[in-house]
């Protein structure tokens, strides 16, 4: 089981992630949304698309667009779209 931890809580849990480039991509059904905020920040990758982002929001404390995503990856990605990395402090556990 991986887990993403910040702030003391469990972000997302789950034995279905997929490693890219050393990121765990969680699926988005197993990231707790109650610590989820949309984030206006997007950045582009070659080889996957346009990522997304969220903002952590745990017990009133910000982490600005410390989980992304890909909504519509390239072809190459298919197999992470939509799933949920994370990064900026966020530890994971596996």
């Amino acid at each position: 089981m991986v887990r993403a931890v910040w702030n003391g809580k469990v972000i997302a849990e789950s034995s279905d992630t997929v490693v890219v480039e050393g990121n765990h991509y969680f699926p988005r059904e197993a990231v707790n949304p109650a610590y989820l905020r949309d984030s206006d920040k997007n950045t582009f990758c070659p080889w996957k698309g346009t990522a997304s982002y969220h903002t952590l929001d745990v017990d009133g404390e910000l982490n600005e667009a410390a989980a992304w995503y890909y909504p519509e990856a390239k072809p190459r990605a298919k197999h992470i779209q939509d799933r949920i990395a994370f990064w900026r402090g966020v530890t994971i556990e596996d």
